[in-house]
Formats: structure tokens, sequence, C-alpha cells
């Protein structure tokens, strides 16, 4: 087990009992990576039936704050650590580990009916900031009204990246909502032809579960340029896995498993796991790009 440390307890004070493969723990989970996370699991306990994980799939903010509060030994979520929360971490006396164990996207979708399936980071920007509130701004053909943009959630790591990363630190447009879940979100862009969807990959990427067919029979998903202007077709890419492994789509970001236990305790043994071979099998097989492993990318040519 590679994140095995000494063998002192989580939290001066504290006992424990379990084992890297055996006894009872909490995770927090953002619940942005609900599907992939519930495979891990499951697969964990298939190996280790000793063992118990119970994941708490959440936003990613309140995942923190009761890891933070030692309610949680292991968090996953995508980012790592910030300065003050490692600084919280130093007053405990204690040393958190932090290993990525894939690369994610964060994917754009629309109804099926929209024609604008296209879109640059600028196009985006506008629309996430509110400088465009009209699909006709986008297009002159596109008649759909007004531009609803819809979150799974206030407090989700989407919602924190797109301002990160796409608005630039801009305010989101007040007229952004959450859908309160990630099944709810697909749901409304699917039943709504104005709306714009902000979505983890992993709910669509994996081709073979039957749940992720449906929702692709029901959205479009956005293929995204990060060129501001004179994007070409083959400028916009979707998040498909090749796609993340060259780093050509430009909405990525990597996930993250972190542990603050100070000892070889059960936490330490499904991180080891998801960060292992069968753990990135796991990942490889969902449609992420897994932090170790290769990606093999064919190249199809016409004849």
């Amino acid at each position: 087990m590679g994140l095995m440390g000494c063998e002192n307890n989580s939290t001066p004070g504290t006992q424990s009992t379990d084992t890297p493969t055996s006894g009872t723990i909490r995770i927090g989970v953002d619940e942005t990576f609900e599907p992939i996370l519930k495979s891990q699991v499951d697969t964990f306990q298939k190996l280790y039936p000793g063992a118990k994980v119970q994941a708490v799939y959440q936003p990613e903010q309140n995942v923190m704050q009761a890891f933070l509060a030692d309610s949680l030994r292991l968090a996953i979520v995508s980012r790592d650590l910030t300065a003050q929360e490692r600084g919280t971490f130093e007053r405990l006396k204690l040393v958190p580990r932090s290993i990525r164990i894939g690369v994610d996207g964060v994917a754009i979708i629309v109804h099926p009916s929209n024609p604008d399936s296209l879109l640059t980071l600028a196009q985006l920007r506008g629309i996430f900031t509110g400088q465009q509130q009209q699909w006709a701004q986008l297009s002159g053909k596109n008649k759909l009204g007004d531009i609803t943009v819809v979150f799974d959630n206030n407090n989700s790591s989407t919602a924190r990246f797109v301002q990160d990363s796409v608005t630039r630190g801009t305010a989101l447009t007040k007229k952004a909502f959450a859908s309160k879940s990630n099944p709810a979100l697909l749901d409304y862009v699917a039943t709504h032809p104005n709306a714009i969807g902000v979505i983890g990959v992993n709910w669509i990427s994996d081709r073979d579960d039957a749940a992720v067919q449906k929702f692709l029979k029901r959205v479009r998903v956005v293929g995204v340029s990060p060129k501001a202007t004179g994007s070409t077709p083959e400028d916009y890419v979707q998040p498909y896995q090749g796609y993340l492994a060259q780093k050509t789509y430009p909405l990525r970001r990597e996930l993250y498993v972190i542990s603050r236990e100070a000892r070889a305790g059960l936490g330490t043994g499904f991180a080891s796991f998801v960060a292992g071979n069968k753990g990135q099998l796991i990942m490889l097989k969902a449609g992420l790009m897994p932090a170790t492993g290769q990606v093999r990318l064919i190249e199809v040519k016409p004849r």
C-alpha cells in the first residue's frame, strides 16, 4: 500500500481497529464523481469482504468542511488542499496526503434541438457572466430565446471550476440556478430547449452504462474551442477520453484523493486501491483519464 504511514491514529487521542482492508469508514466524495466512485467502492468491497466503505456524496464545499472537522477521514475532490486548509492541519499537527488519481472534465450540455452545439471559451464566458443572455446573440438563426444556465448545486465543484477557469473570477450570471442534483440537471436540460447545463464528464462518459446511454439520447454534448475567434470545426472538441489525454479539451480538471490518516487504516487502503492498478483500470473503463497507465489513441483515416 503506497500511502501507508506510521502506526499512529488519524487524530490524537482516538482509537481505531480498522486495517487497510477491513473495518468501517466514512469517506466524503464530491457528488459530481458519484458514478465512478460507486464503481470503485463496490469493487473494493467485493475484493475485501471485511471492509465497509460508507461513501457520502455531497457538494465539494460540504465534503471539505466535514473533512476539516474530522467527520471524514478521506475526501475525493477535484482539487488539492488550499494553503489555508494545510494551515489547519499544521495546527492539528497532522500531515495530510494528497494523490492525483485521474483527469476528469467539465462537460457542457444543451437540448438536442439547440443548433448551437459548438461554442468557444469566449462565448461560454459571455453566457456564464450574463453578457450574452439570448441564444440569438450567439447565432442569428437561434430562436430559443433566453439562455438558462443550470448547475448541479450552489456549492458544487463545477460551479467553482467555471468561475475559476471560464469567467476568471467574474461572478456568475444571476439567471443561473442549481437543480439540486446531477440527474435533475440532466432532466432539466433534456426538457428545456433554451437551457445549458454544466456537469462532470463521468456522468456521461461510460458508454457501456445503460443510464449514460439514456442520458445521451436526451441531451447533446457541446464541442468547445479554446480559440476566441477564427475557430474551424476541427478546433471544437468534446470531453472524450482521448482529448483529455491529449489535453486538447480545454475544460479539464484533476481528481484527488486526500487522506488525513496518520496510520495504516482503511482510508489508506482504499486510497491505495483507487490509485493502484485496479482502481486506475476502473477509471479507464469509465471513460476518464487515469493518473497512471496509458491510453491508446487510434487515428482512423478515411479511405
